[in-house]
């Protein structure tokens, strides 16, 4: 059955292919809107690669989400042919009514059904084919199948970084994700081996092990003194580097850290001729993601466009960064937890830092042991009068009837908000004086959610 839903999707994107073939064989500039994060800078990589490789060119612009103003400004702009990457699916109307035609390759829940049928537009979503865009393919993934008809499977590879920086890796690739994995290997973009998943091989050992967040580590991820006693209660010397530990020690260590979590051990992707900073997907992915959350999107895009100089130095330099706020951000949750209500759970914070980090921070607070994993942790930053609201939960709990997308899309317009994304994880902004009612009101949804 789902061959039946990938064969529709696939069709849908190679429409949306054709038709950008159209515009760049006019000429055209393609005006590319895209996601911020590291799945969207992923995207933006995809589809302005192909372009430049087909002799095209491109306008591209990343915002963290569409809003109001942003559709204004665009609604404003003369181009033939608009290209939203990991956003759009909530606009279909509004963006159908732009001045030139369209194409929306996003993954996430589509309410909006109005507008898909306009002749100026073509929506790409797992969604509208009974897929999951939480799961089978991320938003690089779309924009990767609407330029494969134009042979493009040396981005293939790009396509899966978006897919980790979604999270969508865990237990495996899926759906869609593995039909492009499968044409990524066989072509020889992608090699697939099993390793040992740390954050480095090559800085000391307690530092790789505490800055190993995919997959968090209990006790020693984010927490530097916890690596360290665990490697001194196993007898190897914390300061060495993994590269130098004899075969017996790699050995050992693997087994005592299989023990704690074994998803430490498993497949590793890497793309063999890239830069050693970025062969591993899930290293990459994980770049582009500090540069998203440095608000140096241009430097992420830049690495995606074949930039192996300065923009990855900056690239490294933003991860290790990030890596250091979470340590200090996963010590501020080990201390201070999480206020529970019912049926969610809520961190709040006016810390410029942390919010930065927040959704990263409930996650680890899930796969840490740190927040309670039977209720979706809720985080709230405060920006002036606005709350900035992410959702993270747990695949145990959307199987439970959880729909995190659904529940802030709803709490959020009920208070002039906005807000939406995927079952597992979602976000929303809403106006700070109403922080209490919106609490309640999430709290309601997902109790209504669980009871169903």
């Amino acid at each position: 059955m789902n061959q039946n839903k990938q064969h529709y999707l696939l069709n849908r994107a190679e429409e949306a292919g054709v038709l950008l073939k159209e515009h760049l064989d006019g000429d055209h500039v393609v005006r590319v809107i895209s996601h911020n994060d590291s799945d969207g800078i992923s995207a933006a990589g995809v589809i302005c690669n192909a372009i430049s490789q087909e002799g095209g060119k491109f306008h591209v612009t990343m915002v963290p989400r569409l809003k109001e103003e942003v559709l204004n400004r665009l609604a404003r702009e003369k181009y033939e042919l608009f290209f939203f990457c990991d956003m759009g699916s909530g606009f279909v109307e509004r963006i159908s009514r732009l001045n030139g035609q369209a194409i929306i390759a996003d993954h996430h829940q589509t309410m909006d059904q109005t507008g898909d049928d306009a002749e100026s537009l073509i929506h790409v979503n797992p969604h509208l084919f009974g897929l999951d865009g939480t799961r089978d393919v991320s938003a690089s993934g779309v924009t990767y199948l609407t330029v494969r008809p134009l042979k493009k499977v040396e981005l293939s590879g790009l396509a899966l970084v978006g897919a980790f920086g979604d999270m969508q890796y865990s237990n495996g690739f899926q759906g869609v994700n593995q039909t492009i994995l499968t044409e990524a290997t066989k072509s020889g973009v992608v090699e697939e081996q099993e390793d040992l998943k740390i954050a480095s091989k090559v800085e000391p050992l307690y530092k790789a092990l505490a800055h190993t967040f995919q997959p968090a580590i209990p006790g020693i991820s984010g927490d530097l003194e916890g690596s360290q006693a665990f490697l001194e209660k196993i007898g190897i010397s914390y300061g060495i580097k993994f590269t130098d530990l004899a075969n017996e020690e790699k050995d050992f260590l693997t087994e005592q850290l299989t023990k704690l979590n074994p998803q430490i051990f498993g497949n590793v992707y890497s793309i063999p001729k890239e830069n050693p900073a970025l062969r591993n997907l899930e290293n990459y992915a994980e770049i582009l993601d500090a540069c998203g959350k440095n608000k140096r999107y241009s430097v992420g895009l830049s690495i995606c466009l074949g930039d192996r100089e300065s923009a990855v130095a900056e690239g490294v330099e933003f991860l290790n960064k990030y890596h250091d706020s979470l340590i200090k951000g996963i010590s501020w949750i080990r201390r201070e937890g999480s206020q529970e209500m019912e049926c969610v759970q809520y961190i709040y914070t006016e810390d410029k830092e942390k919010k930065k980090i927040m959704g990263t921070l409930a996650s680890l607070g899930i796969d840490l042991d740190l927040l309670n994993p039977q209720k979706p942790v809720i985080t709230l930053s405060r920006m002036h009068d606005q709350i900035k609201v992410s959702g993270r939960t747990t695949m145990k709990m959307t199987g439970k009837g959880v729909n995190l997308g659904f529940a802030l899309e709803q709490a959020a317009k009920s208070f002039n908000g906005a807000g939406g994304g995927h079952t597992i994880a979602a976000g929303a902004v809403v106006p700070y004086r109403e922080l209490e009612n919106f609490k309640n009101l999430v709290n309601d949804i997902v109790s209504t959610q669980l009871s169903g």
